[in-house]
């Protein structure tokens, strides 16, 4: 049958500047993956469209614009009954023109922020009148059941209910206010709610929470980790597929960010177990090999061949006591970037007092020859021919997957710095002086 006789609704929409954008592709969000619907070509004038069929199930889209996918996307809800128009702007974000759940949405969202900002201004000011504090919150409180009752029989009513924040009932000094809004914050998010599970909701409470609780009397870490205890005790009854793939993200995010200490809470208290009971291997993999090269780890030992009397002698990283501080570089013979690079790391070597740094080279080569030739320059460098290039076991324990990548190593040969480039190496020893 022709396609127009089987469409039945249409998302379509501008994105704005339209020369910033090529493509935009739909999924369909459910609480394990996301399943491709269909792509649009951006048009000259930023305009796309989507149809949808009557086999389109109602629920929520999730519509990409840009990649990486998952840091540019915005969710929409399809309720099989409305087209669907918008336009996005990357600076202003997406504003619907047409969709009553997807408006109402966003209408509750713009309300319930006005108010928020109408309570920390209160506070902000220091203010003393509690009549005009009971306003606010009384203001607060017909708000969200308006929107409540507006939301009946939609699938929005989920995402207003699961944000409907802690409303006192009378006025309270800011300390209490801050003290409750952090007890109460996942009073009314219902982990188990199907919705929930197929939106970025459930990542974003999670986020707010584990970053923005802060506290007075404990450091940045240990914050973090009791935010995390208390999240992970919330959502207890969420189905084990959750919270792999919340808890993964979390773990992710403080990886990046440097946090290793709190990734390695998140995976040896939580996250491990989870894998082991989905048998996932490839998480568990991850998992551990991160710990192994976290900072503050005990680097992952290999054999050297260092020249002792004049002989040489094979000794493992561990048993080195040739310096305050080493250096793991892994490097190739084949890479352009490592052949600009490697040169100028001897050279800056040569610069530290003797004895204060050592460097272990490891080679990841297919073959010896050119790898050989080349470490005759450098006859400083313990050097480690690492056979096999991608599929070497020194490489591989060290999670390896560029050229240079460098391991910073105190005495006791844990890892203390994990450099991206020369320079940031550099600064790691210029500012130990």
């Amino acid at each position: 049958m022709p396609s127009t006789l089987l469409a039945q609704h249409t998302i379509k929409g501008i994105f704005s500047p339209p020369e910033d954008y090529n493509v935009a592709l739909l999924y369909r969000v459910t609480p394990s993956i996301s399943e491709y619907v269909a792509n649009s070509e951006v048009k000259k004038d930023g305009s796309f469209e989507f149809k949808l069929d009557s086999t389109a199930i109602k629920g929520v889209y999730r519509l990409v614009y840009a990649i990486p996918q998952e840091d540019y996307n915005f969710d929409i809800i399809y309720n099989g009954k409305e087209d669907i128009e918008l336009s996005f702007n990357s600076e202003t974000g997406v504003k619907f023109l047409k969709s009553f759940e997807n408006k109402l949405l966003a209408s509750y969202t713009n309300s319930m922020s006005l108010v928020t900002q109408s309570i920390g201004d209160y506070f902000s000011k220091a203010g003393q009148d509690t009549t005009a504090l009971k306003a606010i919150f009384k203001t607060q409180k017909e708000t969200q059941e308006s929107f409540e009752k507006k939301a009946q029989g939609s699938i929005a009513l989920e995402f207003i209910k699961a944000n409907r924040p802690y409303i006192p009932k009378k006025a309270l000094s800011v300390e209490t206010y801050i003290e409750k809004l952090e007890t109460h914050y996942f009073d009314y998010v219902d982990f188990s709610n199907k919705t929930l599970q197929s939106s970025s909701l459930l990542q974003e409470k999670m986020l707010n929470f584990i970053f923005g609780m802060s506290s007075k009397t404990k450091d940045e870490t240990q914050t973090y980790k009791d935010n995390i205890d208390v999240f992970c005790s919330k959502m207890k009854k969420a189905p084990v597929t959750v919270k792999r793939i919340l808890l993964v993200d979390l773990w992710q995010q403080m990886a990046d960010l440097g946090h290793d200490s709190v990734a390695n809470y998140i995976a040896e208290r939580y996250l491990i177990d989870i894998a082991k009971s989905l048998n996932d291997q490839e998480l568990l993999q991850t998992l551990v090999l991160f710990r192994d090269t976290s900072i503050g780890s005990k680097a992952p030992d290999f054999d050297i061949e260092v020249k002792k009397n004049g002989t040489l002698q094979i000794q493992k990283l561990s048993q080195l006591n040739l310096a305050k501080n080493y250096i793991v570089v892994f490097w190739s013979s084949t890479c352009s970037h490592c052949l600009d690079e490697i040169p100028k790391l001897y050279e800056f070597i040569k610069t530290q007092e003797k004895g204060s740094v050592k460097v272990v080279a490891v080679g990841l080569e297919d073959e010896p020859y050119k790898w050989k030739n080349l470490t005759y320059d450098m006859p400083n460098f313990i050097h480690v021919y690492g056979e096999g290039k991608w599929d070497n076991e020194i490489g591989d324990r060290y999670g390896v997957t560029s050229t240079p990548t460098y391991f910073i190593l105190n005495e006791q040969k844990e890892i203390v710095a994990k450099p991206v480039l020369l320079e940031d190496l550099k600064a790691f020893f210029e500012n130990k002086e």
